[in-house]
């Protein structure tokens, strides 16, 4: 059978617009039609989508060597190429082999502490005597989970707080939806465009990482954070990696490592206060407990989980093809990028009973369907930082929940979910998402 050609929907421009809107939304409306589905944005090669557990499954355990990152991709001008999320062949395997180790197991539990504690000041700042009646609750979930990863990248939570609070925060905002699907808008406009903000943006950054990098290298070893182990990195053919390379890499692990766990925690507060019995059952569940002793089954877990399903924090896995493969039934040509739609993964029907509901006790009861659940994507490109992910969230959830009562101002906690739009790396609520403190 010859390769199928993969025609994008006619008026990209207005699919793009329709798309910025409710991402998610969009998705499920051509995933209802058609399985695999085209999708085109201006200025990016046509994406093969699909939405099914099978798909997922094909995709996750395509031959290594098949599948890359796609390029241009949404994300790089925020990543950089040598980011680990682009990188490819050796080089991709053996960053991860460095980076693996230190994102999971005894090297995260050495965190929990720092995470419980973390959370407490924060909160402390954010909603104590004196502070504003109302917290946001993306903007204290940044915060919380900015120093988090400060720790994991630097050692300290301490480590040039202020600076990189400013610096994160302006990149991360300068980012706009725009800039993420039309890369015809990344040009400058004489210094006062969208493009040249983020360039701005982004280059304050960088002399911060840069500032740091070039420290490190003159005053040795650190406690054996993440930084050493990027400065200790050797490839197969004796080359190290270059100050733009690690500045590359922080930049990822700083924005990717901190943003993505905030959305998601902003979720979960949003969710649970809305449904006063189910916060209820959560909270007595936590009571007399060390948060950092909340990371096992339980209504706590079933929370972070139901949270991820219907809020995956990355929407979409996308891969493209250096060879031909037959895909979902479909013969593909090399070059043609292919994708999985985690939202549209997660709201199938047959596999999520009343899918648009958040309903955890959905995770006490049963195991979750094979390949029907991927919040971190999946296969030999799964997201490095999960673990961290899962272990921070409950740890910062467990301890909000037992040291302050929220409550969700009356036009959260009566009005309309808010939709769920990509917002740089991370898909977040199209609002903001406030509290009134209740000490």
């Amino acid at each position: 059978m010859p390769a199928r050609r993969v025609a994008p929907p006619r008026w990209a421009l207005l699919h793009a617009l329709a798309a910025g809107r409710d991402f998610e939304s969009y998705l499920r409306r051509r995933a209802a039609t058609e399985d695999p589905f085209p999708v085109g944005f201006p200025g990016f090669p046509p994406v093969l989508f699909t939405g099914t557990a099978d798909g997922a499954r094909e995709l996750f355990r395509a031959p290594i060597p098949l599948v890359t990152p796609p390029r241009p991709n949404p994300i790089e001008p925020m990543v950089g190429a040598a980011s680990l999320i682009l990188s490819s062949g050796e080089r991709h395997r053996t960053d991860r082999a460095i980076l693996a180790p230190a994102l999971h197991g005894r090297r995260i539990r050495a965190l929990g502490e720092t995470i419980r504690d973390t959370t407490v000041r924060e909160l402390e700042k954010s909603c104590g005597p004196g502070q504003s009646m109302l917290v946001d609750a993306l903007t204290l979930a940044r915060d919380i989970t900015r120093r988090v990863i400060l720790t994991a990248v630097f050692g300290s939570a301490e480590h040039r707080d202020d600076e990189y609070a400013g610096a994160v925060t302006e990149f991360l905002d300068a980012f706009t939806t725009p800039l993420l699907v039309a890369p015809v808008l990344r040009r400058g406009l004489g210094g006062l465009g969208p493009w040249d903000r983020f360039a701005t943006a982004r280059t304050k950054l960088d002399d911060l990482l840069l500032a740091d990098i070039a420290h490190r290298r003159a005053s040795g070893p650190g406690t054996g954070d993440l930084l050493d182990l990027l400065l200790a990195t050797r490839y197969a053919d004796g080359t190290t990696l270059t100050d733009p390379d690690l500045c590359d890499q922080l930049r990822t692990l700083l924005v990717a490592g901190h943003e993505t766990t905030a959305t998601t925690l902003t979720w979960a507060l949003y969710h649970l206060h809305r449904e006063p019995g189910l916060l209820a059952r959560t909270t007595a569940e936590l009571a007399g407990t060390d948060p950092v002793d909340q990371t096992g089954p339980g209504l706590l877990d079933a929370v972070c989980l139901e949270t991820l399903r219907l809020h995956p924090p990355v929407p979409i896995v996308l891969r493209t093809l250096t060879g031909p493969w037959r895909w979902c039934g479909v013969d593909l040509a090399a070059g043609q990028t292919i994708g999985l739609a985690v939202g549209v993964l997660h709201t199938r029907a047959a596999q999520w009973p009343a899918p648009r509901l958040f309903h955890p006790d959905r995770f006490l009861d049963r195991e979750i369907p094979p390949f029907a659940f991927a919040p971190f994507g999946g296969g030999h490109r799964r997201c490095i930082g999960a673990a961290l992910a899962d272990y921070e969230l409950r740890i910062v959830l467990a301890t909000l929940l037992t040291t302050v009562r929220l409550r969700l101002t009356p036009a959260l906690a009566l009005g309309p979910r808010p939709r769920s739009v990509p917002r740089n790396l991370a898909s977040a609520p199209d609002r903001a998402i406030q509290f009134t403190p209740l000490w």
